[in-house]
């Protein structure tokens, strides 16, 4: 088991719903229909127990960081862990003295990760929480929420459009396109039973589930979900987390719910 357990980590960066998803988890939106629960409760009774993240990481400019620190104190007693919210902080070499209006908006982010993390949540929600940052500072900011998972047992959900940043860290994907659930599970199920194919033009797929195919010249490429043993002309591989995501939100029929008995297929060349 990886230390970072999302449970939603990836969603398509246009308007999907992934962002509503968030903000209802959080407690600061109503559902028009339906019902959510979040820890065992509903979001507004669980809000104590809950990080939230948004993805515009709003701040109060004129404070400064140390007085945005204390803040989160005053906010958060009995919960609140100063020391690690200031670990967050310094590990960005940010002035306490400095404004948040001043901060750039990797600093900014900085700062809203070390108000959620200094609460100590059970739950963390975080929207496209590195979108703003630069490699390094997102390889050492995951570094942080993986740390707070496997030493605080926090359940960490996270969107992002950046596949590489969850393919090492998150166990769980919730692959969200077009307002409806795309792929949801494990992501190493999820990469176990799909395989990429490369065969012949003219080969018959079935029975085997395609989620996505392309005729290039004489070969045909492929992503399936296999139903049997793959033959070995059909040179059957893992397909990368990467392949996974996009050949389902490139073909809107193919979802892990319904199995479609053919894909939508491109043709090139």
């Amino acid at each position: 088991m990886r230390p970072c357990q999302g449970l939603a980590d990836w969603a398509h960066r246009s308007c999907v719903g992934k962002t509503t998803l968030l903000s209802l988890a959080a407690g600061l939106t109503a559902p028009t229909e339906g019902a959510l629960t979040v820890l065992g409760t509903a979001p507004g009774e669980a809000r104590a127990r809950v990080g939230f993240v948004a993805q515009d990481k709003p701040l109060y400019p004129q404070l400064t960081v140390a007085e945005t620190l204390r803040m989160g104190g005053d906010l958060n007693p009995g919960r609140w862990d100063a020391r690690a919210a200031e670990r967050v902080v310094a590990g960005g070499d940010l002035d306490p003295k400095a404004r948040v209006r001043s901060l750039s908006g990797g600093q900014r982010t900085r700062v809203a990760l070390a108000l959620a993390l200094g609460k100590r949540p059970e739950l963390l929600l975080l929207d496209e929480p590195m979108a703003d940052l630069d490699p390094l500072a997102r390889h050492e900011l995951m570094g942080v929420l993986m740390s707070q998972a496997a030493q605080h047992g926090t359940t960490i959900v996270m969107s992002s459009h950046v596949v590489a940043e969850l393919e090492d860290s998150c166990d769980h994907l919730l692959l969200i396109g077009g307002g409806r659930v795309r792929l949801a599970g494990e992501i190493d199920e999820l990469l176990e039973t799909h395989a990429r194919v490369s065969t012949a033009a003219d080969t018959d797929l079935a029975p085997h589930t395609v989620v996505e195919s392309r005729t290039t010249g004489r070969r045909l490429t492929a992503l399936v979900r296999p139903a049997a043993p793959l033959p070995a002309d059909w040179r059957p591989a893992a397909p990368s987390l990467e392949e996974l995501v996009l050949s389902y939100l490139r073909n809107p029929e193919a979802t892990t719910a319904t199995a479609p008995a053919k894909s939508r297929a491109e043709s090139v060349g």
